[in-house]
């Protein structure tokens, strides 16, 4: 009996995902258990196991198509079956692309695909390990499909440029196999790569809104629109969090300092660590610590469960796991979802300061600038000091101003003596 396969829900505010790609082409043997196709979130990209085994008899969201959660997207079935009547709940619910109410994600003219690409999961990750682009690859399976083996032939076949002329390809977007080389037996030079973009004539790059990125605009948007966003801002000297950190032997860095500060402020400000829900204000009892993490292709916010119940170094393990699970694309749904408050940290990009906008449905989070000698006046004399910049932003439908100042500032007390959060 022939079998609907929907697109899965991963976590409680996603809504739609991104079919990215299928592991298996229509017509093809499905096996349970086995890749079936990949989709992205604005959490994460995930391959999805097929649930059942047959044939996939229809595809009805090819690649690059945004569908909502739970709407069907393929029927896996014995060859022959009636499958009309899946036919007919594709289309009356706008799941094909044929049907026009679901279709793939408008791309610029120059940025279209160039049709549809067979190629196994591991392959794809050996290409853009080594920069190739799969393509124009011809696959060695039965079937079409580009295997690992294929990818490894390809770059054998790769044209022979010197180490900075494949540098100056790869930052102005040149088709280096498209150059001509200068070089000892044609070898590729930076010139000739230099030249070639010259010739081409004013360059344009187009990134298509999809997919992770385009479902984070859209949320951001929302946050800004529906929370009542203020901001409050204080700077803290950390000349007694960097005399901790050294009495460590640094295993802990300051971004874990500084989650353990939040994490204490926030069992001491309960009203920062609440949700708005149609009951009424939610202050947990409970801190979900989330920490903003910056992937290839957007920003992910796994979240520490039960953060207020671990000591220092086991809080900065779990932040440390989740920070590489994230990096990785290994975080399960779960380990996204559930946070009550955010901490997001680019002071190591150079920031002194900024302010972040509300993760919803959190009350709060806190901008963490970078740590710098400043002059500050002590005792009526200038002394320089390490000081860095807080930026708190909450949602004053459910916080205050009053009790939001005085949670940042109570961050501020922990920084500067941190040994009381021990």
């Amino acid at each position: 009996m022939a079998e609907r396969i929907i697109l899965p829900k991963q976590g409680l505010q996603m809504t739609e995902g991104t079919i990215t790609e299928w592991c298996v082409a229509e017509g093809g043997e499905v096996i349970r258990g086995q890749p079936l196709f990949i989709m992205e979130t604005d959490k994460t990209t995930l391959t999805v196991d097929a649930g059942v085994s047959g044939t996939l008899l229809k595809i009805f969201a090819p690649a690059d198509t945004v569908v909502p959660v739970a709407r069907i997207v393929a029927v896996v079935g014995k060859p022959g079956e009636d499958i009309s009547a899946f036919l007919a709940e594709a289309a009356s619910a706008g799941a094909a692309a044929e049907t026009g109410t679901v279709s793939p994600r408008a791309l610029p003219a120059a940025a279209k695909p160039r049709g549809r690409v067979l190629i196994s999961p591991r392959a794809k990750m050996r290409a853009r390990e080594l920069g190739i682009d799969y393509s124009a690859i011809q696959g060695s399976s039965p079937d079409g499909m580009i295997v690992e083996k294929d990818v490894l032939a390809a770059r054998s076949k790769a044209p022979r440029a010197s180490p900075l002329a494949k540098k100056t390809a790869e930052l102005s977007g040149t088709d280096i196999s498209k150059i001509s080389g200068a070089g000892a037996r044609g070898k590729i030079m930076r010139d000739d790569v230099i030249r070639s973009v010259r010739n081409t004539g004013a360059r344009r790059t187009i990134v298509p809104l999809g997919g992770m990125r385009k479902i984070i605009s859209e949320k951001m948007k929302r946050s800004l629109n529906e929370n009542a966003q203020a901001c409050h801002r204080v700077s803290v000297r950390m000349d007694e969090a960097v005399r901790l950190r050294i009495s460590l032997e640094k295993t802990v860095g300051f971004n874990d300092l500084i989650a353990l500060a939040a994490i204490r402020a926030l069992r001491d400000f309960p009203a920062v660590n609440a949700e708005l829900t149609p009951e009424g204000i939610w202050q947990k009892d409970f801190v979900n610590l989330g920490v903003a993490v910056a992937v290839d292709k957007g920003l992910i916010v796994p979240v520490v469960k039960d953060a207020d119940l671990l000591s220092l170094r086991e809080l900065a393990a779990a932040i440390k796991a989740m920070v590489e699970k994230a990096r990785n694309g290994a975080l399960e749904p779960d380990d996204y979802t559930g946070g009550s408050f955010t901490l997001s940290n680019l002071g190591m990009y150079g920031l002194e300061e900024f302010v972040a906008i509300i993760n919803p449905p959190e009350a709060g989070i806190l901008a963490v600038g970078r740590i710098e000698d400043t002059p500050v006046a002590v005792a009526g004399a200038l002394a320089i000091h390490p000081v860095m910049k807080l930026t708190l932003s909450y949602d004053h439908r459910i916080v205050d101003g009053a009790p939001a100042a005085q949670f940042l500032y109570r961050i501020k007390e922990y920084l500067e003596n941190p040994f009381r959060m021990l």
